[in-house]
């Protein structure tokens, strides 16, 4: 059950973060959650390392949201060269 709870809160700071960034992303599904879930990770466990917030408190879906929007920057960076 922890997985597809995962998989959920992934999709759902993914579609906020392709929501706050302007410009064109098109991606798929599958993109977008593992792109959630990748900056719920780095974000939660980097805000949680440097005393930023700790775990259970509302700035960690924030802290998810922006770093799902950095990853979707770099991505674009990426898939553009």
């Amino acid at each position: 059950m922890h997985i597809i709870a995962t998989i959920f809160i992934g999709l759902i700071v993914g579609l906020v973060a392709r929501f706050l960034k302007p410009g064109d992303d098109s991606m798929g599904w599958i993109m977008t959650i593992l792109l959630g879930i990748g900056g719920s990770l780095a974000a939660t466990y980097g805000g949680q390392a440097l005393g930023i917030y700790h775990a259970g408190q509302s700035a960690g879906f924030i802290g998810a949201v922006v770093g799902a929007i950095v990853l979707l920057v770099i991505y674009n960076l990426i898939r553009k060269n």
